[in-house]
Formats: structure tokens, sequence, C-alpha cells
């Protein structure tokens, strides 16, 4: 009988330091005895799924005995592990603890897919959530659940989920769009110190109603004409706010008609003297 044989008949029967020894065989066969070893416990099972080159016949086999999942660690070990088969890490979200779906949300060795669908796992369980979970979520979470937690609106949360490091742009922009964002969302993005200098922010302020006034004309300078002019379209912004836009639109064509009179005398000047 040749070593290879001879660990395969091993694996099955050995314990205590000799089976953790045989958790590192390259053998797949060898492995796949080891999980029937009824003396392999749940640490050397985590050991065993800390392998990055852990086949996927191991990691499907694991997934397929339910009492090896039996415990958690186990569980998140296979959900983390770049290995495991798409559909065995889709059947695990729904059992992850909160924080391990955002770690799995954040972590860059996990596909796009399962990532979003664990971003849809944590939206999902966002209206049974105690606030202090919310408030460590706000601070932590993947963009997508920062954009759901800003659309809530809890007064607590908002300053928290905005200065979250992984919120984006097409999030805020996304809560603004709704329909009932509360008043407290579009005020504190008025005065925040990065997202109010977001030009495509100050533009969704501007359309918003709960935008005050002064946030509003504090912003028009600053916008371009043809933006103005959208803006000032029947029905996008209340009547009296356009009377606003069309005389900001009106102030610059005056100003770049001076300018360009300006010039045009300039150059006049300059053809007389030569």
């Amino acid at each position: 009988m040749n070593s290879l044989s001879q660990d395969r008949e091993r694996a099955a029967t050995v314990s205590g330091e000799e089976l953790t020894a045989l958790l590192h065989h390259p053998d797949t066969a060898v492995l796949l005895a080891l999980l029937d070893n009824p003396a392999l416990d749940e640490t050397q099972l985590c050991l065993l799924l800390e392998r990055k080159n852990l086949p996927s016949e191991i990691l499907e086999e694991i997934a397929h005995r339910k009492p090896l999942l039996k415990a958690y660690r186990v569980k998140r070990g296979l959900a983390f592990h770049p290995r495991t088969p798409r559909l065995v890490t889709l059947r695990l979200l729904k059992d992850l603890y909160l924080m391990d779906l955002v770690q799995l949300t954040l972590s860059p060795a996990i596909p796009t897919e399962l990532k979003l669908n664990a971003e849809d796992q944590l939206i999902a369980r966002l209206p049974q959530l105690p606030l202090g979970q919310k408030i460590t979520l706000a601070r932590r979470g993947p963009a997508r659940l920062g954009g759901a937690l800003l659309a809530e609106g809890h007064s607590h949360i908002v300053s928290i989920v905005l200065d979250n490091p992984y919120l984006t742009e097409a999030q805020i922009l996304k809560a603004l769009a709704r329909e009932k964002v509360p008043p407290v969302v579009v005020h504190s993005l008025a005065q925040h110190r990065k997202w109010s200098l977001a030009y495509n922010v100050r533009l969704a302020l501007v359309r918003h109603p709960a935008s005050s006034l002064s946030t509003v004309l504090a912003y028009l300078p600053e916008l371009t004409v043809s933006d103005l002019r959208e803006l000032a379209s029947p029905g996008i912004v209340s009547e009296s706010l356009r009377k606003y836009l069309q005389a900001e639109v009106q102030r610059r064509m005056r100003a770049a008609e001076k300018a360009a009179n300006h010039v045009t005398a300039s150059d006049s000047d300059a053809s007389k003297e030569a």
C-alpha cells in the first residue's frame, strides 16, 4: 500500500494532532475522508476552511452535510471562502449575523453579485432593527445600505450616514429623488461640509421642494445656464422659484452680452491703432 492510500485510510480514523496535520493534505480524497471522521471537531473544520486553496468539491461537500453546518463559525467560513460555489453562498446569506453581512459586502474577494445579495439582506432587515444597530450600520455599512438609511430620515442617523466613507453621490441622489424623503435629509445635505459642495447634489437640492429659499439662492450662481433653463421649465419647481431662476438666466445673458461687447470694442480699438 502506497503512502497516499495509507493517508486516505488514516484520515477516517485518526484524531488529535494527527488529524490536524492532515487538514493541510493536498489530496481531495484524503480531505473527503476527514469529513467522515467522527473525531473532526468544529475548530479543526474551521482550520480547514481557512485554506484558500481548498477545492470547491470539499466546500460543496461541507455545505451539503447538515451536521457540519450546525456551528455558525462553519457557515461563516463557508460564506467567506473565495472558492465556495455561488449557490452555496447565496443560501448561507440569510443565516449570517448583521455585521458579518456588512463585512462580506465590503470584502474585495467577494463577487459583485453576492455583495448585492448581501446588501439586499441588510436592507430587508432594516425595519426590524433597533436604533443602536442602525447607527452602527450608518457608520460602517456599504453605499446602498447608507442610501436606504438616509431615505428613512431618522434624525439620529442622517448626520452619521452622511459621514460614512462608503456613501456615494449616486445613493444620495437616489434618496433625494424619493417622493417622501424627510425634510431633515434635505436640510442636513445643504449644510454638510462635503456633500453640499457636490454640483449634482446642489442641483438636486434646488429641485427639491423642501430646500429653503436661502439655500437655493446661494446655489444659483454656481449652476450652469443650461441647468438653470431646464429648472425654469414649467412644472419642475414652484412658480415663485421659477422667477428667481429666470432672473438668474437673464442676469447671465446680460453679463455675457456685456462681455462680448467689451471684447468687440477692444478689438475695434486695436484695429484702429494698427
